[in-house]
């Protein structure tokens, strides 16, 4: 990897245009939760999203070896996508980006203003 892609984001970029293309080939109903759950986890991600990269090909990983089976999404993913999603990147409730953006800015201030 070229560090002029890891700066600009190109290298992410190319990755997702490779998961899209991957989850194109997938069943209707598999290429809906695919779309439903990309958001979800990008709410978990950090700045860049660069740690959520391996998640994301892990489930489309097996969204393709489920689908490849005949199994119907709903089936494999279950009712709740936001649970599924929660499990994915630790623990039920898991913080999202912001949550630790508003911590980090929090415990920041409160240093200042101890000094």
């Amino acid at each position: 990897m070229d560090f002029l892609d890891r700066i600009t984001g190109r290298d992410m970029t190319r990755r997702m245009k490779t998961l899209t293309a991957r989850a194109g080939k997938l069943p209707a109903d598999y290429q809906t939760a695919w779309g439903r759950i990309v958001p979800m986890l990008w709410a978990h991600s950090d700045s860049t999203g660069r740690s959520l990269m391996p998640i994301l090909d892990g489930v489309l990983g097996l969204l393709e070896e489920t689908a490849a089976e005949g199994q119907r999404a709903q089936a494999v993913l279950g009712d709740d996508l936001e649970g599924f999603c929660s499990a994915l990147v630790g623990e039920d409730g898991a913080k999202t980006f912001r949550d630790k953006w508003r911590k980090k800015l929090n415990d920041d201030i409160a240093r200042k203003l101890r000094k």
